[in-house]
């Protein structure tokens, strides 16, 4: 450890990195550089000066990846090239660089992501993304014919697919609840749900947040009530963790499963899948290696599944890190603020029509709109090329905004001029 230490320190990124690198990354990001002494305008400066996102241009596709803090990209370059360079001292005895990840516990990580949503690192198992926690519990539970699953109308492929693949080959039947659009009133969505359900209901696998148009979903009623009729619960929160709070013993849900490249800001790769203590022995191992019968650490068991990129590993150890340097309330304080101050701007524009919610507790970061007389790729299109703006086009009609820490309201403002100009 001490080698990698003082070969981390002499070797900078303008020395034995790509020199195009350097127009980017600064050989040096330091969380001590976000000082919370500052006044809040000079304090949004130093986060977003914590970015490597290239100036003149803006990134509104959280909803998609989230970029990575230069903090975060440094750790994982430099774990890349200290592996490269010093791979052959590594003897499995504790010498030299971890080369692969996937044979590991990672119980200190698994610990700060535990403290983020409120669960025993036990019962948590690192995947590569939000899909591959859907599929270990789909895989993992016994269902059998006639088992009927409940999906909603408005899932991500991510959040579906299992569940379509167990009714055709395991016979299980497949349901979805009808969402609607936009969704403003919480009881409107749970009814829409428990009006499907039946006896024969053994699984509830919805949102947290639903991804097209970013609604908070008011899971911790359907959840109670799904355990009080002995439903099995899962939440798709792919798009939660990082953009609004998620405490998963106050939810009550049985399964919970996000990809943490999206709003908390980790490298690609980086998935968690929470099972409930009183669930976890009943989940079987989906990818079965040498823990795949582990008593003692369920949440390892499922997430022991052969090499994997012990880089990416170490990013999204930084990712917590960065994101605790800011600090939870902080950050998720900011995106809903920014996310009221578009939706805000939206609502006084005529052409506009929202189809997020606007209910204060059913929306954060993400909205989703259209502008009469353009097609969303139109005014995508638009909003690059008249500002160097760039959201995301959902479907033909839509356009889906997402805002993070790394934003200002000055851009949002720009956004809110490309679409006031529009004839």
């Amino acid at each position: 450890m001490n080698s990698r230490r003082k070969f981390l320190k002499n070797a900078s990124l303008s020395t034995l990195a790509l020199p195009q690198l350097k127009h980017f990354v600064k050989e040096t990001y330091r969380l001590s550089d976000i000082d919370h002494r500052s006044n809040a305008k000079d304090f949004w400066k130093q986060v977003r000066m914590q970015f490597p996102l290239k100036e003149g241009q803006t990134y509104f596709n959280n909803g998609t990846m989230g970029p990575m803090s230069g903090y975060v990209l440094n750790k994982v370059m430099e774990d890349m090239l200290y592996s490269a360079v010093h791979g052959a001292e590594t003897d499995y005895k504790g010498n030299g660089p971890q080369l692969l990840s996937g044979y590991f516990e990672y119980e200190e990580l698994r610990s700060k992501i535990g403290q983020i949503i409120n669960s025993d690192f036990q019962n948590i198992a690192l995947t590569q993304n939000a899909t591959f926690g859907m599929n270990y519990v789909g895989h993992g539970l016994s269902l059998g014919p006639g088992d009927e699953i409940i999906n909603t109308d408005q899932e991500h492929g991510g959040g579906f697919g299992v569940w379509q693949l167990l009714a055709k080959r395991r016979g299980c039947t497949y349901v979805q609840a009808p969402m609607p659009v936009p969704a403003n009133d919480p009881q409107e969505i749970y009814d829409a749900i428990f009006k499907v359900v039946t006896p024969k209901t053994k699984v509830i696998a919805i949102p947290h947040i639903i991804s097209v148009y970013g609604v908070v979903m008011p899971v911790d009623e359907i959840c109670a009530e799904a355990r009080r009729r002995g439903i099995f619960t899962i939440l798709d929160g792919a798009q939660a963790a990082g953009q609004i709070s998620v405490d998963v013993q106050k939810i009550g849900c049985d399964a919970y499963y996000s990809s943490l490249h999206k709003w908390l800001l980790a490298p690609a790769g980086s998935g968690i899948l929470y099972i409930h203590p009183d669930r976890i022995e009943s989940i079987w191992s989906t990818i079965a290696s040498y823990n795949w019968a582990n008593e003692k650490d369920h949440g390892f068991r499922i997430m022991q599944n052969g090499t994997g990129s012990q880089s990416q590993i170490v990013g999204l150890d930084a990712a917590v890190d960065f994101y605790n340097r800011i600090g939870s309330k902080i950050w998720l304080d900011r995106i809903k603020e920014l996310g009221d101050y578009l939706r805000d701007g939206l609502a006084q524009i005529p052409s506009v029509q929202i189809s997020s919610s606007t209910h204060p507790e059913m929306c954060a970061g993400i909205t989703t709109y259209s502008v009469d007389g353009l097609s969303g790729p139109e005014l995508q299109k638009r909003m690059w090329e008249e500002a160097k703006l760039q959201p995301r086009s959902v479907g033909q009609k839509l356009l889906r905004h997402s805002v993070h820490i790394y934003n200002s309201p000055e851009e949002i403002d720009q956004a809110l001029i490309v679409i006031k100009n529009i004839g």
